[in-house]
C-alpha cells in the first residue's frame, strides 16, 4: 500500500474545493480595487482614524494604489490558507483513530517514521497546489486591473510569505494530532491556535506597546509594508520560521512513535 498515493487521493476533493474557494476569493476581493482606487475615497481614508485604520486592515497602506491594495487583501488570503493548512495537518494524522483505520495501518511492513513522512509529503503538495493557485489568480487579477507599476515582484514575495506560514500550522497541526489522545480535539486546537494569533495581529496593529506578542503571530512574522516597498522579505525571520516548522515536525515525530494509537 502506498500511503502517499493513499493520502494524495482522500484529499482530492478537499483541495478541489480549497483550490476553487482561493481562485473566487482572489477574483472577488480584486474586483474591488476599482472601488478603493477611486481619488474621490482618498478623503475618507485620510481621514479615518488609526485603530478604524488597523481594524479594516488599512495601517499605513495606501489602498489606492495596487501594491497597497493588494497588501490589505492579502492577509485574509494568508488566514484562510493557513486555515486549510492547519486542518490538513491536524487530519492527516489523526484520522487513522477517528476512522478507525489505524490498526489496519500499522500491520503494514511500514515504520510509523514512513507514515508520517509520506502523509507529510502528500500535505506538502497540498500545499504547492493551493499556492500555485493563488499565486497565478493573483497574478492574473493584478495585471487585469493594474494601471501602474508592475508588482509582480511583490505579489511573490507575499505568497512566499504566506506558503512559510502555511508551513508553521500545518506542522503544528501535525504535532497536535500526534500528541494528543483525542484525535477530533486536534484540529480545534490547532485553529483555536491560528485565530489566536491572528487576534493578537490585529492587537499589535492597534498600539506599538504590545508588539513583543508579535513573537506568538506567524502573520506577524514578515512585514507587508516592507515588501510593498520593495524590501521583500527578512532572511533571518525567514530561516526561523521555517526552524520553527521544523521543530514542530521532528516534535510530531518523536511523539508519533511513542505513542499508542487508539484503534
Amino acid at each position: 500500500m502506498n500511503v502517499f498515493i493513499r493520502e494524495l487521493k482522500a484529499n482530492r476533493k478537499a483541495l478541489i474545493i480549497w483550490s476553487i474557494c482561493m481562485f473566487l476569493f482572489v477574483l472577488s476581493g480584486m474586483g474591488k480595487y476599482t472601488a478603493y482606487s477611486s481619488g474621490a475615497n482618498n478623503e475618507v481614508f485620510d481621514k479615518m482614524p488609526h485603530t478604524m485604520k488597523a481594524l479594516l486592515g488599512f495601517g499605513t497602506l495606501d489602498v489606492t494604489s495596487m501594491s497597497g491594495f493588494f497588501a490589505f487583501l492579502f492577509p485574509y488570503l494568508a488566514v484562510t490558507a493557513a486555515i486549510h493548512a492547519a486542518l490538513l495537518g491536524s487530519g492527516i494524522i489523526a484520522k487513522e483513530e477517528r476512522d478507525k483505520t489505524a490498526e489496519f495501518l500499522m500491520v503494514k511492513p511500514i515504520s510509523r517514521a514512513a507514515i508520517v513522512s509520506s502523509k507529510m509529503l502528500a500535505a506538502f503538495i497540498n500545499i504547492i497546489v493551493i499556492n500555485l493557485v493563488t499565486l497565478l489568480s493573483s497574478i492574473a487579477m493584478v495585471a487585469a486591473y493594474n494601471k501602474g507599476k508592475d508588482i509582480t515582484g511583490e505579489v511573490l514575495m507575499f505568497l512566499l510569505s504566506m506558503f512559510i506560514v502555511q508551513m508553521i500550522f500545518l506542522s503544528l497541526g501535525v504535532f497536535i494530532s500526534a500528541v494528543m489522545r483525542k484525535p477530533k480535539a486536534a484540529g480545534s486546537l490547532t485553529t483555536g491556535i491560528l485565530f489566536g494569533s491572528y487576534v493578537i495581529s490585529k492587537i499589535t496593529d492597534l498600539t506599538d506597546s504590545v508588539n513583543a506578542l508579535n513573537v506568538f503571530s506567524p502573520f506577524k512574522y514578515f512585514s507587508y509594508e516592507s515588501i510593498v516597498n520593495g524590501n521583500g522579505l527578512s532572511i533571518g525571520i525567514a530561516i526561523l520560521s521555517i526552524l520553527l516548522a521544523a521543530a514542530f515536525l521532528a516534535s510530531a515525530y518523536f511523539f508519533y512513535a511513542k505513542r499508542d494509537l487508539g484503534v
